[in-house]
């Protein structure tokens, strides 16, 4: 094969994790090809996203990955000098149900293990971190002050330069249609234009991950249901953190809703279905303004008069269990998966691929092997339930 088609490293998929893996791995010097059936970098469900960044999470595979993005994304502009939207003010889970309380207590020692910043706060402290909550029944919540969020439309942008800056190629309108073998070893792919070589091929690919199942002759074991989002035009900014309300909505249409304020000023917000929509469907329903602007003036009466500009839909790529898989797959050499993010791809995919380039190029992962053993290819998904803050 040409020289100019043979590489260290093929990410295929340039979302939400192949895009900051490419960017590790380039910076690492490894010679780099990131693949992608779409036009550009976070065209699939990354642009989707509402921005939220944590590591405010039940699973020490999830902690510890967030952990890391916060680290990359809060010291972007700094490095770089390219702003991403980046707003710090943590998250807050505001509680008004005492079995959501105690679930949260019971975290929050287990958060700090993994090196979280969390803290149960009293409700005054709630009112002056979510200004204008409604206060009857408000017994406190958790405070995570280090995450924060960002622009999910500036940062692939933000991603790609850099890595084109270190020399990975990115290849759009290209579609992989194959995988190249040599015995049990991955060798490259094959796609609508042309082959090429490589040792690695890390496969990234988001809600179209199972698809690859058959090519690869593996159980990918990743089901995307759909979820809608909107964004309201600019107001003055007073909300710092983004909220997360764990309540059952009272319309019997919704389980948890969440949303925050960007560096713009515009409200962003989303819900997940009590009743999933499993697939791809993208179109918006005529029920999701209503039933979460019910919610959101139910929590924050003040914000009866906000107008909204636009809403969307988008996928989550659900695993059984609510974590995502981030491994070597046994008896495929030179295969890393980085799929089932559960629609928060954009939150742990920096720290995923700092993960993925530190097990190409140091051989070991650069997070715990607890945590890491919770991101395993081979775990019993079923063993311990779903991740509780999925």
């Amino acid at each position: 094969m040409p020289a100019n088609k043979i590489y260290d490293v093929i990410v295929v998929g340039c979302g939400s994790v192949g895009n900051p893996t490419a960017y590790h791995l380039a910076e690492a010097g490894l010679k780099v090809l990131v693949l992608d059936k779409r036009a550009a970098a976070g065209q699939g469900d990354n642009k989707s996203a509402i921005g939220g960044v944590r590591a405010t999470h039940s699973d020490p595979g999830k902690i510890s990955t967030g952990l890391e993005s916060l680290k990359i994304i809060s010291a972007w502009k700094e490095k770089h000098g390219f702003d991403i939207g980046w707003k710090p003010g943590g998250y807050c889970f505001p509680v008004y149900d005492e079995s959501i309380e105690d679930t949260l207590k019971e975290l929050l020692i287990y958060q700090k293990k993994y090196g979280l910043n969390i803290e149960w706060v009293d409700p005054e402290e709630i009112k002056e971190l979510i200004p204008g909550i409604n206060p009857t029944g408000l017994r406190g919540g958790t405070y995570s002050p280090e995450d924060g969020q960002v622009s999910s439309i500036l940062l692939p942008v933000a991603f790609q330069r850099e890595a084109m800056q270190y020399g990975a190629e990115y290849r759009f309108n290209e579609k992989v249609t194959d995988f190249i073998w040599c015995g049990d070893k991955i060798r490259g792919v094959k796609t609508d234009r042309d082959s090429y070589s490589s040792r690695w091929v890390v496969l990234a690919t988001g809600a179209d991950s199972a698809e690859h199942s058959s090519l690869l002759n593996i159980d990918i074991p990743v089901t995307p249901d759909s979820h809608e989002a909107g964004i309201s035009a600019p107001i003055k900014q007073f909300l710092d953190p983004l909220v997360v309300d764990l309540r059952p909505g009272p319309e019997g249409k919704t389980s948890n809703f969440y949303f925050g304020q960007n560096n713009e000023g515009q409200i962003i917000f989303c819900y997940t279905p009590k009743e999933l929509f499993i697939g791809t469907n993208r179109e918006s329903l005529s029920e999701f303004l209503p039933v979460l602007a019910g919610r959101l003036i139910s929590l924050i009466p003040g914000l009866k008069n906000l107008l909204i500009r636009r809403i969307w839909r988008g996928c989550y790529p659900m695993s059984p269990d609510g974590v995502p898989i981030v491994d070597h797959v046994p008896g495929r050499e030179g295969l890393i998966l980085a799929v089932g993010m559960c629609g928060q791809g954009l939150m742990l995919g920096p720290g995923i691929g700092k993960n993925i380039a530190s097990m190409i190029v140091d051989s070991k992962p650069c997070i715990s092997k607890e945590a890491q053993d919770c991101l395993s290819y081979d775990r019993d998904y079923y063993k311990t339930g779903k991740e509780s803050l999925k």
